[in-house]
Order: structure tokens, then sequence, then C-alpha cells
């Protein structure tokens, strides 16, 4: 499985491609991979990660040009066109978007809105929605279980934030496995 992540420098997009890789990899029994693709980015610059995910070891070491899934932490990408390149007939898009935000993919593209935001303002007091989407995206797909990515989580990021996030992890990993088992709308 191959994810595009797109964000804005200091939102925390290769930290996300990294979460989930190492929650596969580490604690999820699978093979990953995950990568920047740096320019000269600054904070605010728009920002590309990637990971790719299987059951058995991993070769292709290069940029991923088609993608299964993308991924949006910052709605004010959804401009450029860019963010859809490669994604093919049923591929996946999580967007972090606000409810009342359209977001117009390609027609073929199975479009996931989550206002990531808004539960990241509730839960954290803050707007870095990185762990959310991780969660979401683990719950959508099932390829990663949610002790995997709190894992991850209590690994990667400093330790004083580390609980909160774990709640954050958790409320997007139902929404994402509320939607995938058909319980909730995507």
């Amino acid at each position: 499985m191959q994810i595009r992540w797109h964000g804005r420098g200091g939102q925390g997009v290769v930290t996300a491609a990294r979460l989930l890789g190492r929650a596969a990899a580490v604690y999820g029994g699978k093979f990953a991979q995950s990568f920047p693709s740096f320019g000269t980015e600054r904070r605010g610059a728009p920002v590309t990660a990637f990971t790719r995910l299987a059951d058995g070891p991993l070769r292709d070491r290069s940029q991923i040009y088609r993608p299964d899934w993308v991924v949006v932490l910052d709605a004010s990408l959804l401009g450029g066109g860019d963010i859809w390149q490669g994604l093919g007939p049923g591929g996946c898009a999580l967007v972090n978007v606000p409810p009342p935000l359209k977001v117009s993919p390609p027609s073929d593209v199975n479009l996931y809105r989550l206002d990531a935001a808004g539960m990241a303002r509730e839960i954290l007091g803050t707007l870095l929605v990185n762990t959310a989407m991780v969660g979401a995206l683990a719950g959508l797909t099932g390829w990663v279980n949610l002790e995997a990515v709190k894992r991850a989580t209590a690994d990667l990021l400093p330790a004083a934030a580390v609980e909160e996030n774990w709640r954050l992890v958790e409320a997007s990993f139902r929404w994402g496995e509320e939607v995938r088992k058909g319980r909730r709308e995507k």
C-alpha cells in the first residue's frame, strides 16, 4: 500500500508518515518505508512525505508516483493539481476539512472527509492534526491496529504530548473504523 501525505512545514507531515510506518513495521508485523520529499521548504511551505507498507520486503526505494491513498493535512492545499496527481481510479483520499468546505477530487476517487482540526482543537487545544490523520487512516483501512499506532506515538512524540495525542488517535481511529464498517458517513 502506498500513501502520499500533503501538508505544510511545521504541521507534522513527516512525523505522520514516520508514525504510520513505525506502527506497521515495529508493532504491526508489516514491512514499511517512510520518507519525506524536501526541497527548499520552510515553515508554512507545502511539504510532501510518503509511506509504503507491505506484507513482505520492500525493494522499491523511489518516490511514490501512483499512491493508493492521498492524505491531506491542510485544506488550503486542495487548489493545487499536484494533490490528486497519480491517484488512479478507485484511489482514496483522506482530507482534513471543516464541514462547510467543498472538496473536488477526480470523480473516480473515494473521498473521506474528517474535521481533524476540530478534533485536535477540542482534545489538544491546538490545530496540529498529524496524529488524528494517522489514527483515521488506520481505522479506515484496518492495516494497522489502534494499539500499534498508540505505541508508535509514544515512541516518536515528546513524553508530555503522548497521553493527549493517544486520546486524539483513539477518537480519529474510532471515526475511521465506523466509516469502514458502514456505521458512519464518509
